[in-house]
């Protein structure tokens, strides 16, 4: 009976022959590692090489899906070591006589004996996306055509990773070895010999991956995705649809980039499972969504384009249509400077659905940013903000338009007074990504949405400053202690600048500060609040009342806060 698990440790003369037959699966992301990894790996080697005449050397582990006694082992982990291993080698092959290269051919390729049934064939097959490329320009050594392309014109990143490590390694060994055959040669045999691996096989996917998550080795982790898309894409019977679909996921993949299409599986199963995940998304993703939508077509074609899509475009501020774009996208900006992502299932729900009636998604748009900025600023805790939101996305399960929109993105009166409130409170004591974006998103409601910000050099500052110095014009102004207390961290006394705080500014008095500090080096200021306190005569407990009712109606009348 076959063991479950079984490990050894092989030299790479081991590796690299005709007990292992590597590929590369599909749901694999694409080689990854840059010069920066391939330069860290060979200098190693080569330091090792030189000082350590006798001993061996560790290269890590992989993990392999294998039987026993059959040579095709799927590569779980371990696909960035090998790859660039046999780059190396592919190197070093190219340098050597023709019968010593001849030798070291075969650790790139599988000649082939008839008698033992061996057809030729790489040890190394990569995706099919760069397994052609990778074979006619590594394993077959072609290195001088590889160098004369265009790095543009190659067709992803994983292949100009390939040519550009090539290129690198190329160098190495010719600064290391000065073109010297034999220690070229000499390096190549330390390379095979006393230069190992710890192979860890496995005939089951399952065990695999527990094996490759226990052991959690220094390569690139694969995501829930990756276990997903073995799952889903190997229900297929065709190749033509295997293929077809595994294009179509890495397009999405790509179009996403990596971690943002591990998101698109978080936001789907929260679509879907409504509630907050209590296990790994990999066991809940099977339990929420592939239990009701089994189909791999019908998972691809109606729930992950669709929702990728609409997830492309929230994530870019992308919408396109004939009418109400650009308020969308503005909409959809201020979304992303929120500081959490949970309003995200909702959006891509509503879009997906929806994103051919531009009118309803920018009513729509406007609603969830008021919802989210209320959750925002009034500091909800994240067990509240997903209840909130997934009452909006069960009412979106029903039929809905303009002419009958989905009244759960809308404030309740509860809420609204509550929103009130918080604005009318002390808003500097709200943490900083709080406080930042109401004063931003006040700010552009003052310049009717056209001001655009980088919140990286924003600092929030008080125009009557916190300590009042009594010889101050300030003390005159401002006598009562318990007043200014009531007023120094209201939004009305807050202004946004783009520069360092400067402690000795805080408390020059109002003429000197606003001219000195506020007005910047041209005497200007981008923010319409800032030019505002600039065109200001006066800082008095009266002026800034009525400045504090201007703002909070500001406030209530974009968000439509009104009772």
């Amino acid at each position: 009976m076959s063991k479950k698990i079984s490990g050894a440790e092989y030299p790479l003369a081991k590796i690299f022959s005709s007990e292992f037959e590597y590929v590369i699966p599909s749901y694999q992301r694409p080689y990854a590692w840059t010069v920066d990894q391939a330069s860290e790996l060979f200098d190693d080697l080569f330091d090792f090489y030189s000082t350590e005449p006798d001993e061996g050397y560790f290269l890590g582990s992989i993990v392999l899906i294998k039987k026993e006694d059959n040579p095709y082992s799927e590569v779980i982990d371990g696909q960035q070591r090998l790859t660039t291993l046999t780059i190396l080698l592919a190197v070093i092959t190219s340098n050597l006589d023709p019968e010593d290269r001849a030798d070291f051919t075969n650790y790139l390729k599988e000649p082939g004996r008839k008698s033992q049934g061996l057809e030729p064939k790489p040890r190394l097959m990569l995706r099919e996306r760069d397994r052609v490329f990778f074979t006619q320009y590594i394993q077959n050594q072609s290195f001088e055509a590889l160098f004369d392309k265009d790095e543009t014109q190659l067709q992803n990143e994983s292949q100009k990773n390939i040519m550009k490590n090539a290129l690198l390694l190329s160098k190495k060994i010719d600064s290391a070895f000065k073109g010297e055959q034999s220690k070229i040669l000499e390096f190549g045999s330390f390379l095979v010999q006393r230069c190992f691996l710890v192979a860890v096989s496995t005939p089951s996917q399952q065990s695999a991956f527990r094996v490759f998550s226990v052991m959690n080795s220094r390569g690139l982790d694969l995501q829930p995705t990756d276990i997903i898309k073995a799952d889903i894409i190997g229900k297929l019977q065709s190749e033509k649809e295997r293929d077809d679909y595994n294009e179509r996921w890495e397009d999405m993949e790509v179009e996403l980039t990596r971690s943002g299409f591990n998101d698109l599986f978080t936001y789907v199963r929260m679509i879907y499972a409504k509630e907050k995940a209590k296990r790994s998304l990999l066991e809940e993703f099977r339990e929420h969504v592939l239990k009701k939508v089994s189909e791999p077509n019908t998972l691809i074609s109606e729930v992950l384009e669709p929702y990728a899509n609409a997830l492309a475009i929230v994530r870019q501020s992308s919408y396109e249509a004939v009418s109400h774009a650009e308020g969308v996208n503005r909409y959809l900006r201020w979304l992303n400077r929120i500081d959490n992502s949970d309003w995200i299932p909702t959006a891509i729900q509503f879009l997906s659905a929806k994103k051919d009636d531009p009118e309803y998604v920018a009513w729509f748009f406007q609603s969830l940013e008021r919802l989210a900025a209320f959750m925002h600023v009034c500091a909800l805790n994240i067990n509240e903000r997903i209840e909130r939101y997934n009452e909006v996305l069960l009412a979106l399960e029903g039929d809905h338009s303009l002419a009958s929109p989905v009244k759960a993105v809308e404030l309740t009166e509860v809420e609204k007074e509550k929103m009130r409130n918080a604005l009318a409170g002390n808003i500097y004591e709200l943490t900083p990504r709080r406080r930042n974006y109401l004063i931003l998103r006040l700010d552009a409601f003052l310049s009717d949405g056209a001001a655009s910000y980088d919140p990286t050099v924003l600092t929030i500052e008080h125009v009557l400053p916190q300590t009042v110095d009594p010889a101050s014009d300030w003390a005159s102004l401002w006598p009562d202690p318990q007043q200014r207390k009531e007023w120094v961290h209201k939004i009305a006394n807050l202004v946004p600048l783009n520069r360092r705080r400067n402690s000795q500014a805080q408390n020059y008095d109002f003429v000197r500060k606003k001219d000195a500090y506020f007005a910047g080096k041209k005497g200007v200021s981008s923010y319409v609040l800032t030019t505002q306190v600039l065109k200001s005569s006066e800082w008095t407990p009266d002026y800034l009342a009525t400045r504090q009712d201007e703002l909070l109606d500001v406030l209530e009348d974009n968000w439509r806060l009104r009772a």
